[in-house]
């Protein structure tokens, strides 16, 4: 199922970026939130993380030329540092009743770069919107 839905989401996260011109975090990002769309912490935990490295790297833009290919991967990169903090700093927090983990590792970076191109709202409203379809089609194919 994993799988379908990460297929699903290439097709529609490239279908709205040439018809909308608004990308979804990456292609493969809406997919993969698509399949955890059941456990709403975890959504917000990872695009908490996403929020923090865009604030992140509008800030080193400020004392360095960040763009492209750079700026792509100081978010991959913080992206693999802050799920890993967040798991540190989480690690005891057994006693919640879901899961708090974020959805993989660079997941959070996508999202975060198409966030420095467009801006946080388009992007939110995009990936999101494009994770509620794939699910809904997801449950309707497996019905």
């Amino acid at each position: 199922m994993l799988q379908e839905s990460i297929g699903l989401s290439v097709i529609l996260g490239f279908l709205s970026s040439e018809f909308l011109g608004i990308s979804a975090g990456g292609l493969v990002s809406p997919g993969y939130l698509a399949f955890f769309l059941e456990q709403p912490l975890r959504l917000l935990s990872t695009l908490v993380v996403a929020i923090t490295i865009f604030l992140l790297i509008r800030l080193f833009q400020r004392f360095m030329i960040i763009f492209g290919r750079r700026r792509f991967m100081a978010a991959v990169l913080l992206s693999l540092v802050g799920t890993w903090l967040f798991e540190q700093a989480f690690f005891y927090a057994d006693s919640l009743s879901q899961d708090i983990r974020i959805i993989g590792y660079i997941i959070p970076g996508l999202i975060a770069n198409d966030m420095l191109k467009q801006g946080v709202i388009k992007t939110l409203a995009m990936v999101l919107l494009v994770a509620i379809i794939i699910r809904i089609f997801m449950m309707v194919v497996h019905f």
